[in-house]
């Protein structure tokens, strides 16, 4: 199955002109609809290489789906409820998914479409997945306020801790360090120490739920997002992750809960950038320092966007609750432009 038909498709999105002036533009640009990757709403998408993703939704599936061609690689099958979290393995065709289902399990793409090994030790749904940057661990985080670490070869759960209240929206493992960083309902972010599972520092605490975070390549900033409605709230934050651990920048123009935040490739523009997806249906680029929103994708009807991830250095992917996983592309020829190329 390949690309199944190719459509004119009208989206606005905002340009910020090099004299500071925003323009609203009509995009209408041949749309290519791709076989779907799912049957109902995705929650989380994950790049697994430069042309594969994997992804997870209502449909309890587990998905690798090459979005260059336009068609499902393999699907997996062994979750009994929602897929809530992805994470890959670097340089590897090996990753994890959690669940509703308080199970998480191991894949390979190579392998069988059974799980190579599962991990159960969550009382509630599994929130949080990150892994070691050299993946013999697995750290996992749940709504039951608990963090465990996890032997990758063995299965085995080596520590495990709870903290009351910390219901656990995401982890990220920071690279190059055993630091796990988490966001939190409690509105707080945490970093902790692999080495014994304990909190290493307490960021300031936020004034909506912390809803996800992403950790900087060079492992030196993080991003946190926000929780809200009518755009109390509905922010990103950029933090230090080094020794001042201080709040450096925030980025406001959503009018729903931001869902996912992800640092972009430094290539991709001049300046260091991040995007964020929210409820309201939006995608934006921001710039990194200076705060200021270079440019809004409004993608129509596709209900609440859930999750972002980088698939190379001008696309990314972004799923939502309505019309499956959208490819998205920056376009340099008229500025910074965002522009929906696929649907899948």
């Amino acid at each position: 199955m390949g690309k199944l038909q190719s459509k004119l498709k009208h989206s606005t999105y905002k340009y910020s002109r090099p004299d500071g002036i925003i323009e609203e533009r009509i995009q209408t640009k041949a749309f290519q609809e791709y076989s779907p990757a799912h049957v109902d709403t995705v929650s989380v998408v994950a790049a697994l290489n430069s042309d594969l993703c994997v992804s997870g939704g209502k449909d309890k599936t587990v998905v690798a789906y090459n979005w260059r061609a336009g068609n499902v690689v393999k699907r997996f099958k062994g979750h009994e409820r929602e897929i809530t979290k992805i994470a890959c393995v670097r340089k590897s065709d090996q990753f994890f998914s959690a669940s509703r289902d308080k199970m998480v399990m191991m894949w390979d793409l190579e392998g069988s479409s059974q799980p190579r090994q599962q991990f159960s030790g969550h009382t509630m749904v599994v929130t949080g997945l990150a892994v070691s940057p050299d993946s013999s661990q697995l750290c996992t985080g749940s709504r039951d306020n608990s963090l465990l670490l996890w032997d990758v070869g063995t299965g085995q759960c080596a520590e495990r801790v709870s903290v009351s209240r910390n219901l656990v929206t995401h982890l990220c493992w920071v690279p190059r360090e055993p630091y796990i960083l988490q966001t939190s309902e409690d509105k707080t972010i945490r970093l902790w120490d692999s080495r014994g599972l304990h909190v290493a520092h307490v960021f300031p605490v936020k004034q909506h739920i912390q809803t996800y975070c992403e950790v900087s390549e060079d492992g030196h900033r993080c991003i946190s997002c926000s929780s809200g409605f009518g755009g109390e709230g509905c922010e990103a934050t950029l933090w230090d992750l080094r020794q001042t651990r201080n709040r450096i920048c925030e980025y406001k123009g959503h009018f729903q809960t931001v869902a996912s935040c992800v640092f972009l490739p430094r290539a991709l523009a001049l300046m260091p950038v991040i995007a964020t997806s929210s409820h309201d249906c939006k995608v934006k680029i921001w710039n990194q320092d200076t705060g200021a929103c270079l440019s809004t994708l409004s993608l129509d009807g596709s209900g609440p966007l859930t999750s972002l991830a980088v698939a190379d250095t001008t696309s990314s992917l972004c799923a939502s609750f309505s019309r499956g996983i959208h490819l998205l592309r920056v376009d340099h020829s008229q500025g910074l432009e965002l522009r929906e190329v696929a649907a899948f």
